[in-house]
């Protein structure tokens, strides 16, 4: 299925939202909870699957849906269409700060892979499913498992990163990466883990135990701020429920001094 032309707008710098302008007919792919507004003219409606196999049976989109579930995300899709008659927009935001990539699938040889909650929407007609890890190391200690995202198709993808985005052309070379920094990379590059140097490194590098390998011909996207190294962040330095002490910037204590509790 030939995915559908889209025209989009991206604003915003560190909390960004994509616009997608729709003309009547067309349509676009979200995941679950990610739409921030829509113009009359357009309807949404959830579905199982991503629509790019119309003739596909029950049981297929079952068996899609609960590969959608093993990755952690929802079994649904949600699908808009414009059924007016003109242009109209919908818009989708990421729910962490960041960046919005845009990716012509057609310039990537109809493949790109990333991180499982990378993707945020597609022009209706790309095919999203799951791409299981070959090999047994990648798969217990590459941060995301044996499961990473493929989106399939000739149109225009909307993946999101956290910090900064960096953008890496390999020719032949070895990139070692962070494991939760890796957001997408395309066919050609082979992805591995390896260990982060020696016992010692390991232990008390503080650069994790394995680090991911990226090799080959192709183009890899890395960011700055996985979410999962921010949310350990704020874990530790979150008041400690129940305890005695109230430590600085504590949340918790704040509110209790402030209504008197």
């Amino acid at each position: 299925m030939q995915c559908h032309e889209v025209d989009y707008a991206i604003f915003g710098d560190d909390m960004q939202i994509v616009e997608v302008e729709l003309d009547p007919g067309e349509g676009v792919i979200a995941e679950a909870g990610m739409m921030n507004y829509v113009e009359s003219g357009i309807e949404f409606e959830a579905r199982m699957g991503d629509g790019s196999e119309p003739q596909q049976g029950f049981f297929n989109k079952v068996m899609s849906a609960a590969g959608r579930k093993l990755a952690g995300e929802s079994l649904f899709m949600t699908h808009f269409t414009n059924h007016g008659g003109a242009k109209s927009k919908v818009a989708f935001a990421a729910p962490y700060p960041g960046k919005i990539i845009p990716v012509d699938l057609s310039q990537t040889n109809g493949n790109l892979t990333c991180q499982k909650d990378a993707f945020l929407c597609a022009a209706m007609g790309t095919k999203v499913s799951i791409a299981l890890q070959k090999r047994i190391g990648a798969g217990f200690f590459g941060g995301e498992g044996f499961i990473l995202q493929r989106l399939q198709g000739d149109g225009k993808a909307f993946i999101h990163a956290g910090g900064t985005v960096v953008k890496k052309q390999l020719q032949g070379e070895t990139l070692r990466v962070d494991t939760g920094c890796i957001v997408a990379f395309t066919d050609g590059i082979q992805y591995d883990i390896q260990r982060a140097g020696g016992l010692k490194s390991m232990v008390f590098g503080g650069e994790g135990l394995f680090l991911a390998t990226l090799s080959g011909h192709g183009t890899v996207l890395l960011q700055s701020l996985p979410f999962s190294r921010l949310a350990d962040r704020i874990i530790q330095h979150a008041p400690r429920i129940g305890g005695s002490s109230q430590g600085e910037g504590s949340i918790l204590g704040g509110l209790g001094n402030l209504f008197g509790d």
